[in-house]
């Protein structure tokens, strides 16, 4: 009889552990929202792209994780607050989505990030730029994975500054990205030893420039930096070109500049332009393999966005099965310990304020002679170590950082 027992007994408790080995995942899928600009400004950079990108992981990782089916679901928000809150709110509360991916424009990605933090799920941004999402809107819930305002100008002003170029004027995109950028970017100057002479604002998704490009003409900076992105970095780059801002010795930067822009202008009208980019499809084979994979999908080379969605991607997914299930803190804790080496980033880290830390590039726009086919585009001026790229971890103001 006690034989009988005792042998009942470790049956229930060889039971218990493979039950407990199980995985725990929520409604038994794994559900990705892509939020993102479909059809606006930033639909180039990120857009279509960003959501082929985040599939192209999931399929590569076999569209399961931890025995369970993961699925994409994907929407435009517009560029508005409001309609991304409410499909996001309504992902998290009806359509049971695990995390929300992209989400470009600040403006939106800082309410979903919040929104993610009520709801205790995970938001890892890739396309939306400011600093701040790290800094004192900082979430335990939130990555950023690909960029931000502080290393774009950080990268890119300091470099120029040390050159000589020391005096700027700012255009500046009217809102929360487009003033973090300009911030960010202002500050380094000074630091640096170089000045402001002046800025403006343009509202966002702006087609005419010339007023604003009048006012930064007569400044007489040495630097016209533009603190925008999408179709106003384009928009203002072809027009500065028909006044002439270049030829009169002033020297154009775009704070945020994406290959598919520096594209779409053509290397004739960007020739000698200094950009800053976390990510280049031709550095080595492993970036030319997915760039080009990607390019026959989607019909362009990725930007850095849409890389970093890739490697986000990959790596949420082998957290979840790494430690058996999608409950928000856990993959946090997960994805936080444990490196980001791939074609993207080589010892990336996350920090405790959700910022993701890779190298950073600075690049020179080619001379046509240089450029050897459409998309070699870029020749390397310097590579930024993660850890001087990005803001230092006590200088955000994040809630989550001890002494802040």
């Amino acid at each position: 009889m006690h034989k009988l027992i005792a042998a009942v007994a470790a049956g229930l408790a060889i039971a218990a552990t493979s039950g407990a080995a199980q995985a725990q995942i929520s409604d038994d899928v794994v559900k990705i929202g892509v939020l993102t600009d479909m059809s606006s400004l930033y639909a180039d950079a990120t857009g279509k792209g960003s959501l082929a990108a985040v599939e192209m992981a999931v399929a590569d990782y076999g569209a399961k994780v931890a025995g369970k089916p993961v699925q994409v679901v994907a929407a435009d928000h517009q560029n508005k607050p409001d309609v991304g809150v409410n499909i996001a709110r309504n992902w998290y509360d009806n359509e049971k989505v695990d995390a929300i991916f992209d989400v470009p424009t600040s403006s939106v990605a800082l309410p979903i990030s919040a929104l993610t933090r009520e709801k205790n799920k995970i938001n890892i941004n890739s396309g939306g730029g400011s600093s701040d999402i790290t800094g004192v809107a900082c979430s335990p819930n939130t990555v950023h994975w690909t960029y931000d305002t502080y290393a774009l100008s950080n990268v890119a002003g300091r470099a120029m500054v040390k050159r000589g170029e020391d005096s700027w004027f700012f255009v500046t995109a009217d809102y929360a990205f487009g003033m973090a950028l300009e911030r960010d970017a202002a500050n380094v100057v000074k630091e640096s030893g170089g000045k402001v002479l002046g800025d403006v604002r343009h509202p966002l998704n702006s087609s005419d420039f010339s007023s604003f490009l009048l006012q930064a003409q007569a400044s007489k900076a040495k630097v016209v930096a533009l603190a925008n992105a999408g179709g106003d970095t384009t928009n203002a780059l072809k027009q500065a070109a028909e006044f002439g801002l270049v030829q009169g010795g002033q020297k154009m930067i775009a704070l945020l500049q994406e290959i598919t822009d520096t594209h779409s202008l053509g290397i004739k009208a960007t020739q000698g332009l200094i950009v800053t980019d976390a990510f280049y499809w031709d550095m080595n084979d492993e970036t030319r393999a997915f760039s080009k994979r990607f390019n026959d999908k989607v019909g362009h080379m990725p930007t850095m966005i849409q890389a970093g969605l890739y490697s986000a991607t990959m790596h949420y997914l082998k957290a979840i099965d790494a430690i058996k299930t999608d409950e928000a803190p856990k993959v946090m804790e997960q994805m936080r310990k444990t490196p980001i080496n791939d074609f993207f980033a080589k010892g990336g880290k996350i920090r405790i304020d959700g910022r993701m830390v890779h190298d950073m590039y600075l690049f020179e726009v080619k001379k046509p002679e240089e450029s050897k086919g459409e998309w070699d585009l870029y020749k390397l001026i310097a590579t930024v170590p993660g850890d001087e790229a990005f803001r230092p971890l006590d200088k955000g103001g994040c809630p989550l950082v001890k002494g802040n």
